[in-house]
């Protein structure tokens, strides 16, 4: 599980790698549980907190992009993310919103950080947006990509 936790955001995008992460991490969590092969995972990986392997990736990538809009991340990752500035004045310019870069390759450049961070941190809630402590952060995109990610 370390390994998986380590090295998430290093598999943006990569869906047979996400398949066999989730595997393992499915695995994980029947050991904890005791549960049997043939339960359902998803209510053992609700009882436990966890995010699935997607979301878990989501969450490491936006946790970097916060850092880096606040000087905390080093500084060749904030310079991969340029606030969004439109052309005239709109209700969302108090919004803090980051441009999407246009990227050559559909496969590689969607699964940068220069790309795939503004994709994730302009989907998120405004109020999300707007928290300045990272452990405030860390909640509540806990919160909402577990929400998303289970329907709930």
């Amino acid at each position: 599980m370390e390994r998986i936790r380590i090295n998430n955001s290093e598999w943006s995008g990569l869906p047979n790698k996400l398949l066999h992460l989730q595997i393992i991490q499915n695995s994980a969590a029947r050991i904890i549980t005791c549960s049997k092969s043939s339960d359902h995972i998803t209510h053992t990986l609700i009882q436990l907190h966890w995010l699935p392997v997607k979301q878990r990736i989501n969450y490491k990538i936006l946790l970097l992009t916060s850092k880096a809009l606040h000087n905390l991340a080093p500084p060749y990752l904030s310079e991969l993310l340029h606030p969004y500035t439109p052309s005239r004045s709109l209700r969302s310019s108090s919004a803090v919103l980051l441009s999407d870069p246009p990227f050559r390759l559909s496969t590689m450049g969607v699964r940068a950080f220069s790309c795939s961070a503004p994709r994730l941190w302009n989907s998120l809630p405004l109020h999300i947006h707007q928290l300045d402590s990272i452990m405030q952060f860390k909640s509540q995109i806990k919160t909402h990509l577990f929400k998303l990610a289970y329907a709930l």
